[in-house]
């Protein structure tokens, strides 16, 4: 793992202290609030770039941990997601919208990483990654409307024009970077060397978003400090029940433990970066709902650290049967 990848909530939490700073210079708050779409943009399209998309057909070679995978993320999660904005965030509403936002959507990167560190198995994860990406971009819209229509102001027209800004053109542009880049550079270095140097740059990218919407939003958040705070609460407790819940799921359908390793690390793992790029556009005039997804990045490499490091315990103990079944069958 690059060092920047390794200490990405280090970075996170820098981004945030010196978003603040700049934020108390005269005509820097301003000027930042331009920037925050834009750094996004660039992450996403780094992002997107590193999806292999031709591999929807191959995921569905094991259909138990794809099937429940896409039940636990798309049904599962978005409905405990509301629960736990009842639950804890009843009196807040654009941060509930915030936790809404960070549940419904699965990640489309960092779980390699960490089913790699769990010894999981990375092959069916990846083929589980463009499914993630695909239905989160028809779906979003539509747990947003549903979900989040009743607590803030959301025009139908500005979801959509927000959907298509940032997720289909960076995608579309992500689509025709991976046809053509491979050709020009030459696939082994677009392979070995340009694709390895875009997870280091997302991440810089999305510090730079973050420090940017700090800086402008800097009087938002010093007036309500213990608002991000309040959000940390339900998102260690979706940690902690889909963790379990992994487990339980794994053992009842006789998953091996390189199958429930990369199950858990899927239903574990959220997208916030993209969930922030949307709410940026989505919610001009709710600045609580983009600074709560900042709580994402700052809580989900630690808590998935904390989850692989277990999974491992698992393994190493014997508890899961650690012969693997072929991830081709079923």
């Amino acid at each position: 793992m690059n060092p920047i990848e390794k200490y990405q909530t280090v970075v996170v939490i820098a981004a945030i202290a010196g978003g603040i700073l700049l934020g108390q210079i005269s005509g820097i708050p301003a000027v930042a609030e331009q920037l925050i779409l834009p750094f996004l943009l660039v992450m996403l399209l780094g992002a997107f770039l590193q999806i292999p998309l031709t591999r929807l057909r191959k995921a569905f070679s094991n259909r138990r941990v794809v099937g429940l995978s896409l039940v636990v993320n798309f049904v599962w999660n978005p409905l405990f997601a509301v629960g736990l904005g009842f639950v804890f965030l009843r009196g807040h509403p654009a941060l509930w919208v915030g936790l809404i936002m960070l549940m419904v959507t699965p990640c489309t990167d960092w779980y390699l990483i960490f089913t790699d560190i769990a010894r999981g198995d990375v092959s069916l994860a990846t083929s589980l990654l463009p499914y993630n990406l695909v239905l989160q971009l028809v779906l979003l819209p539509v747990y947003l409307y549903a979900f989040a229509g009743e607590l803030v102001v959301l025009p139908l027209g500005t979801l959509v024009e927000s959907v298509l800004l940032v997720l289909v053109i960076p995608l579309v542009l992500a689509a025709v970077g991976r046809a053509t880049l491979p050709r020009v550079t030459g696939n082994s270095y677009f392979e070995e060397t340009l694709l390895p140097a875009l997870g280091p740059a997302q991440i810089l990218f999305l510090a730079l978003a973050i420090a940017a919407m700090f800086a402008s939003q800097g009087a938002v958040i010093l007036e309500n400090p213990g608002l991000l705070l309040l959000l940390a609460i339900p998102v260690v407790v979706f940690y902690v029940v889909n963790f379990v819940l992994g487990l339980g799921i794994g053992r009842l359908a006789d998953f091996s433990y390189r199958e429930v390793a990369c199950f858990n690390c899927t239903i574990l793992s959220r997208n916030s970066p993209t969930a922030l790029a949307i709410a940026v556009v989505a919610f001009p005039n709710e600045p609580l709902i983009p600074l709560a997804l900042v709580i994402g990045p700052l809580l989900e490499l630690p808590l998935l650290s904390v989850a692989s490091q277990l999974l491992l315990q698992l393994r190493e103990r014997d508890v899961w049967e650690t012969a693997t079944s072929p991830s081709s069958g079923d």
